[in-house]
């Protein structure tokens, strides 16, 4: 798999997802898993249709902020992922349902929440 540089995953981060009409076939496997070179500590789940990945915080007010901040990201995108979270934690996974796939926008997505989570200062880093 090759590793996308840095301008590359500044680009998806940078893109808007478009809106996605269904009848797009989804993204095969190979394809899913070049674009997920940009978001790496995300983990191709259910035969490659979705993308999913934890984040742990140091208390439940620094993960509900964090899901507040998603939950304004995804509707300036027009792009809903679905989220799980508690006290220290946040679980997203992200899937363009009309198509039961995954879409470009889900990796986009998955950048621009990497880049959210990044921004937060003092906070453990880290997979669940």
């Amino acid at each position: 798999m090759k590793m996308p540089t840095l301008s590359e995953k500044t680009t998806l981060a940078e893109k808007t997802c478009t809106p996605c009409r269904g009848g797009v076939p989804p993204l095969g496997r190979a394809e899913a898993e070049t674009l997920l070179a940009a978001a790496p500590d995300w983990t191709l789940m259910d035969e490659a249709r979705r993308i999913e990945r934890g984040f742990r915080f140091g208390n439940f007010r620094e993960a509900a902020e964090f899901v507040r901040q998603i939950g304004e990201l995804a509707e300036a995108e027009g792009h809903h992922p679905d989220i799980a979270f508690g006290w220290g934690y946040a679980t997203i996974s992200l899937q363009t349902k009309k198509i039961a796939g995954l879409h470009e926008n889900d990796v986009i997505m998955a950048t621009k929440i990497d880049r959210i989570f990044s921004r937060r200062q003092g906070l453990p880093a880290g997979r669940m």
